[in-house]
């Protein structure tokens, strides 16, 4: 840990005064409001007050981009700016082509704002084939088994949104370039909670957003491209060109670097705040940040579990994310209680979710294990019997 690191939690904690009333463990959906957030929009609204406030958006835009290139290991010409990971996975597929090799392999865990990309290319003649359970569990041998020789493009979530389960990328991508298929990872569930160098996934795309747990708002997406020129988008606006400021509507052009990928203008609020949660992401050791995260959930698990509840992990601590799934049929219902008791988790069909990030405190998940103890009393609900696991 460098001079620079802040040690966890204590002074990580201090950057989120909305902690005092919340217990947050919700950054796999949304991001706590910080004072670097605040920071950021009081910024903006300073900057629309001035002249110039455009060149001032810009240049929030493109610190964005380059913090988050420095996070993952890229070049800054390898990062685009989008409007959301959607959009993101649209830009990265759209300039293949399904003629020699039609398969397009995913996984019934990933977050079906990417798979429903992928299911819409299957009107431009690629064949969408699924690895994993009916219910959404999935392991790195699946995608093993999965890949054949008519793969042309294998996407791999770095962390299963639903249940955390973190897949092997590297043994994934060998196995996909071995076949001569392209890679597209979805790392929105662990860019900045762990560490994530796109040298060693050895992935030829990557998308991640800024709402989570890169502690920004929503409203922006990073696609990463190995090698953005090879593609050219089927959607593109005035930002894809090689000068947007020509504004010459006759004429399509597309840079060599990853700015071909982009479209419109981006959410200004969101390019304020992802810059500034970038920035604090670059003052922790995401290896401490991931070493811490996994011993309070390894503790959330325990005492929950203890207290009958049912708890959805990957076997190994090394395959598991930065938040875990508690079983529950009535997820919305439990959410509503405990957000009513000062506790934000997120809530998804049949399990709540229990994020943690660098900020996060054994007081913390005291709370919220404390918190559902209490709810079960009082909704006069059972942990459900025979739930899968």
């Amino acid at each position: 840990m460098n001079a620079a690191t802040a040690p966890l939690p204590a002074a990580v904690r201090s950057r989120f005064p909305s902690l005092e009333q919340t217990t947050h463990l919700a950054a796999c959906s949304i991001a706590p409001r910080s004072s670097d957030m605040d920071q950021a929009l009081a910024a903006m609204l300073d900057d629309l007050a001035r002249p110039g406030f455009w060149s001032a958006a810009e240049e929030q835009v493109s610190d964005a981009r380059r913090r988050f290139a420095r996070l993952i290991g890229a070049e800054v010409e390898q990062v685009a700016i989008l409007p959301n990971v959607s959009i993101a996975a649209h830009q990265a597929v759209s300039g293949l082509r399904w003629h020699r090799r039609r398969g397009l392999l995913t996984t019934t865990a990933e977050f079906p704002g990417v798979a429903h990309v992928w299911l819409a290319q299957e009107q431009r003649g690629a064949r969408v084939r699924w690895c994993g359970t009916p219910t959404g569990q999935v392991s790195s041998a699946d995608y093993l088994r999965a890949i054949t020789t008519d793969t042309a493009l294998v996407s791999v979530p770095a962390v299963t949104h639903r249940d955390a389960t973190r897949l092997n990328i590297r043994r994934i991508a060998d196995a996909a370039h071995a076949a001569g298929a392209v890679v597209v990872v979805d790392a929105y569930q662990a860019a900045g909670v762990m560490p994530l160098r796109v040298d060693a996934l050895r992935c030829d795309y990557l998308l991640a957003g800024t709402g989570k747990y890169l502690l920004g708002l929503p409203g922006l997406a990073f696609l990463y491209a190995r090698h953005p020129k090879e593609s050219t988008p089927a959607l593109t606006g005035w930002f894809g060109r090689c000068d947007p400021h020509a504004l010459d509507p006759t004429r399509l052009d597309f840079p060599t670097h990853a700015r071909r990928f982009e479209t419109g203008t981006p959410s200004v609020a969101a390019a304020y705040t992802a810059a500034a949660g970038l920035s604090l992401i670059e003052t922790l050791d995401l290896a401490a940040v991931r070493t811490h995260t996994q011993r309070l959930l390894a503790a959330a698990a325990y005492r929950l579990t203890a207290q009958g509840e049912i708890v959805q992990q990957a076997q190994t601590a090394d395959e598991r994310g930065a938040h875990l799934a508690l079983i529950e049929p009535h997820a919305w219902a439990m959410a509503a209680w405990l957000d009513n008791h000062g506790i934000a988790v997120a809530a998804r069909r049949s399990v709540i979710r229990v994020a943690a990030h660098a900020y996060t405190s054994d007081s913390d998940i005291d709370a919220l294990c404390d918190a559902i103890a209490v709810y079960r009393v009082k909704s006069r609900t059972r942990t459900p019997i025979g739930a899968s696991r």
